[in-house]
């Protein structure tokens, strides 16, 4: 592998999409995978894996191109932003790095409205989307039929589910592992406190268990911080 990236001949090796095994216009999370598979296919060929990261920082130039021609999404603009961190982070404030990062972080007048809070917040796009929408529904699904007693269960996993996910989408372990925190025990209590609300009547009115009720607004919370948070 790392002989087919180094040959000149290869028509595609100085192509930054090919090399990446990409098409233009590919999505961010397809990049980083790109160049995860790239570099654990090539062991410890310095010269080799120095492309990748070449042809990884060329796509990403590219997509900086785009962004400042407004022909980019906002999920592009924010995932753009993320790895802008982590260059920083990585490489101080001093040498082609520095330069790089001062170059992506360029914001269109789009991508300046964002700020905080908000500018975390993006769908994600075409498959990835979908995927989620559908477990979502489903881990909601769950907790209102499944037996009694499964609902945390249930919790458990879905809590999960927006952790991996927030990985996926570029976020930093610890940064989702806290999100994954923060959006279940706050499901948890706004449940403790529906609870409350309704213990009155809930036995006669709602052909639903305590525990499930419970867990509802728990399930509707990591849901969104799956569709939502990148």
């Amino acid at each position: 592998m790392a002989s087919d990236i180094g040959s000149s001949s290869n028509p595609g090796a100085h192509d930054p999409y090919a090399l990446l095994g990409l098409e233009p216009g590919a999505s961010f999370e397809s990049v980083q995978e790109a160049k995860i598979k790239k570099l654990s296919e090539l062991g410890d060929d310095p010269q080799a894996r120095a492309k990748v990261e070449a042809s990884y920082d060329a796509v990403l130039m590219s997509s900086l191109k785009e962004r400042q021609s407004g022909k980019v999404s906002s999920a592009a603009v924010n995932a753009s932003q993320r790895e802008d961190g982590k260059i920083q982070a990585a490489g101080g404030n001093s040498g082609p790095n520095a330069l790089l990062t001062r170059l992506r972080s360029i914001n269109t007048p789009s991508s300046e409205a964002k700020s905080g809070f908000w500018s975390m917040l993006s769908l994600p796009d075409g498959q990835g989307l979908t995927v989620r929408l559908v477990l979502g529904g489903l881990a909601l699904l769950l907790v209102i039929v499944a037996p009694v007693g499964s609902a945390q269960l249930i919790l458990a996993l879905s809590t999960i589910g927006l952790f991996l996910s927030q990985i996926r989408r570029g976020r930093r372990p610890l940064a989702s592992l806290g999100w994954s925190v923060v959006l279940l025990s706050t499901g948890l209590i706004l449940g403790g406190l529906l609870l409350q609300g309704t213990s009155a009547f809930i036995s006669e009115s709602l052909p639903i268990a305590v525990d499930q009720l419970e867990a509802l607004p728990a399930i509707l919370l990591l849901w969104a911080g799956a569709l939502l948070l990148g």
